[in-house]
């Protein structure tokens, strides 16, 4: 299914509305399609600049914003590919620190559409030759590439030499494309590996790490080649080099100082570019990554609240992202009743995700998801119901949602709200109360 994607500029959203309609390809994985694309299009995914390559089934995109703090701290122009995107296309692709313009997105994506459109490849596959053409076309010392989906088949593992890959958290998701357990994902994750490329990993359970090894490198895995430690307010990284001492994440959850140390290792494992302590210690704190456990600020939305309210949004669909999830609430509700507002996308499981914060919700508001797929809201309210979880009711929307709980806390006592279950939504909340990635 393509991602829902629009632009208020006209010429943008051409291209997006051809972008759209590409269904051939789209549920089949392989990068056959992909190889032709970036043939007629000069093959510039053999022209970027120095790449970091990152797969992951949670954790990847934050793994990716460390990178991108670290490298910019360290002086250096980076280009960043992620998805999706939250509100703007253009987040997709980040040329040498500043999103893509609509000019130059509406000719990359009208180039790329127009030289391959009997080729039949999926909207994420034209994304990526697009990223691939700017990424080429513009100056840059270095990238920062996130797989898309799974890695072995990805359109982005036609790169055939990043100078690091890395492998953040795995769980199970996606399984209609990469399997129905952890071993099957994993290698499917692992097969971003490049012969004589760093494979820098977290720590997995032995059946896992097996099949990660199987991919035929060395694995530079947590607990051998590197490690971290968190002592208060700091985080010390080890290995063989040595120790980096950081502060702690400003992103939110006890998860993050894992994904940052992940970062961390990718650029101690590869001797390409020069990176200075002082530049790993600055991207804990100069870390964005929205939708993340973010807290919203003032807006159109958190104004329906108590002022006061604390409101938490965070993209999070599947187990993995609801166990990491569960450990952050009572932070960030400081003992605060929290109550879920939740919609999810059909193809996700909402039992995997609410199960782990089950104990910890004071009430679930059930929405849709526009322009999506979704677990229609009066479903979902009774797959939580049935986890023991109070259920308030259902909404037609996020704000009529917040209204809705706003009517409940006025007369309890101070309340946080917390905003979950797919990325696509986020983007909707983070447009409502006016805050648009940058």
């Amino acid at each position: 299914m393509p991602d829902f994607a629009r632009s208020t500029d006209p010429a943008v959203q051409a291209q997006l509305d051809r972008l759209t309609l590409l269904s051939p390809g789209a549920d089949i994985l392989g990068l056959g399609r992909i190889t032709q694309l970036l043939e007629r299009v000069g093959n510039p995914h053999l022209r970027l600049p120095p790449v970091l390559h990152v797969a992951g089934t949670n954790g990847k995109g934050s793994t990716c914003a460390f990178l991108r703090a670290a490298l910019e701290a360290a002086g250096l122009r980076v280009h960043v590919y992620s998805s999706p995107h939250l509100v703007r296309f253009n987040e997709r692709i980040r040329l040498a620190g500043t999103l893509i313009d609509d000019a130059t997105l509406a000719l990359l994506l009208a180039e790329v559409l127009d030289a391959g459109g009997d080729i039949g490849a999926s909207f994420f596959e034209v994304t990526t030759a697009a990223a691939f053409l700017a990424f080429a076309r513009t100056p840059a010392d270095a990238c920062v590439i996130e797989v898309g989906l799974g890695g072995r088949l990805d359109a982005t593992n036609v790169v055939p030499a990043p100078i690091a890959t890395g492998i953040a958290q795995l769980g199970i998701d996606h399984q209609t494309f990469l399997g129905d357990t952890l071993p099957q994902i994993a290698r499917e994750k692992a097969g971003i590996a490049k012969p004589g490329v760093p494979l820098v990993t977290m720590h997995y359970a032995p059946e896992i790490a097996d099949v990660v090894a199987a991919a035929g490198v060395p694995v530079l895995a947590q607990g051998g080649a590197w490690d971290y430690t968190v002592e208060g307010d700091r985080l010390t990284y080890r290995d063989a080099k040595g120790t980096v001492a950081t502060p702690l994440p400003t992103l939110s959850g006890p998860h993050q100082p894992g994904n940052l140390a992940l970062a961390i290792a990718m650029l101690r494992h590869q001797d390409t570019l020069a990176i200075p302590d002082t530049a790993l210690a600055a991207a804990a704190t100069g870390a964005r990554w929205p939708a993340r456990m973010q807290r919203l600020g003032n807006g159109p939305l958190t104004t329906l609240l108590p002022t006061g309210t604390p409101v938490w949004l965070d993209g999070g669909h599947n187990a993995a992202a609801g166990a990491a999830i569960a450990g952050t609430i009572a932070q960030v509700a400081a003992g605060r009743p929290c109550h879920l507002v939740l919609g999810m996308l059909a193809n996700k499981d909402p039992e995997g995700l609410i199960a782990p914060l089950a104990g910890q919700l004071a009430s679930v508001t059930t929405v849709p998801i526009p322009g999506h797929a979704h677990h229609a809201p009066a479903e979902l309210a009774a797959l939580v119901e049935r986890l023991g979880v109070p259920v308030a009711g259902t909404a037609g929307d996020v704000a009529s949602a917040v209204r809705a709980i706003a009517g409940h806390i006025e007369s309890g006592p101070p309340s946080a709200v917390l905003i979950l279950g797919s990325l696509y939504l986020a983007g909707v909340v983070l447009e409502a109360n006016g805050e648009l990635p940058d």
